[in-house]
């Protein structure tokens, strides 16, 4: 019965996941689409929690839904009115947008399948010699600092994502 609700909590919470996920990025009120993000990144964290990972889903909800959203919204009532309604994006915008966003949803299952995991070999090779990838290897590729491991580009967003809100900052200082 245990597995029957861990089954169903999994498909809702992946479906709220997916609505919060789309509403963040059409939604035309900023705040709006900043509270959304809020629930998609708690929903990741009921992930964590439910695969047994409560530190990660501590960190999740405490530096992620709690810190980043905090500086979001800081920079966000810096740079403008939270009442502005952003404008309506013509047909030839709103074209370029889908097909740069399924261009990069490719690339992104491109990568996912062949992008080096385990001792050289990627995801797909893996599966097709039937070699179990549990969640310790996954977490060593993504935080190693060794070969085919993904700590410096993770850093690397991280240091982005700070230039952008110090930029954000800036700019509204200079209005």
């Amino acid at each position: 019965m245990d597995s029957v609700a861990n089954i169903i909590l999994y498909f809702v919470v992946a479906l709220c996941i997916a609505v919060f996920s789309v509403m963040t990025v059409t939604s035309r009120k900023i705040l709006r689409a900043a509270t959304y993000l809020l629930f998609v990144l708690i929903g990741t964290a009921v992930f964590y929690f439910q695969l047994g990972y409560q530190f990660l889903g501590a960190v999740q909800i405490a530096v992620y839904a709690g810190g980043i959203m905090v500086l979001f919204v800081f920079a966000i009532l810096l740079t403008r009115r939270p009442d502005d309604k952003a404008p309506l994006l013509d047909s030839h915008r709103r074209f370029l947008g889908v097909s740069v966003s399924a261009l990069g949803t490719v690339l992104l299952l491109l990568a996912l399948f062949n992008m080096p995991l385990l001792d050289g070999l990627s995801l797909s090779q893996c599966i097709e010699a039937g070699k179990q990838i549990d969640m310790h290897t996954i977490g060593n590729a993504f935080v190693g600092t060794g070969r085919f491991e993904y700590l410096l580009p993770f850093e690397a967003v991280s240091i982005l994502l700070l230039a952008c809100i110090i930029g954000g900052v800036t700019v509204a200082r200079k209005r």
